[in-house]
């Protein structure tokens, strides 16, 4: 069986992510197809590889950046998902929701 994720798992993620960047998100957004671009509407830009990021999956289709990008869009603070996670990369169902 495969190794789920843990609570300690997620606080060493969002722990890594607080020491490595000033921003604190209000808003997330999964940029899914045709919202890509959206990314480059943000100010004051801080991006981390997936792979950068502990406990991160990676995403494998082409096309797809494989970035979180913090910023600010209109004033707010943002993050958002440059690439998303599917079913047909190998993923199960509970790590693509």
């Amino acid at each position: 069986m495969e190794k789920r994720f843990t609570y300690e798992d997620y606080q060493s993620t969002a722990e890594w992510l607080l020491s490595h960047t000033k921003h604190r998100p209000q808003v997330a957004v999964i940029c899914g197809s045709g919202l890509g671009g959206l990314v480059n509407k943000l100010t004051e830009t801080q991006s981390f590889d997936y792979s950068e990021i502990p406990n991160f999956l990676q995403s494998t289709v082409p096309g797809h950046a494989g970035r979180l990008v913090f910023g600010f869009l209109n004033g707010r603070a943002c993050v958002m998902m440059q690439g998303r996670f599917h079913m047909y990369e190998g993923y199960p169902l509970w790590k693509v929701n």
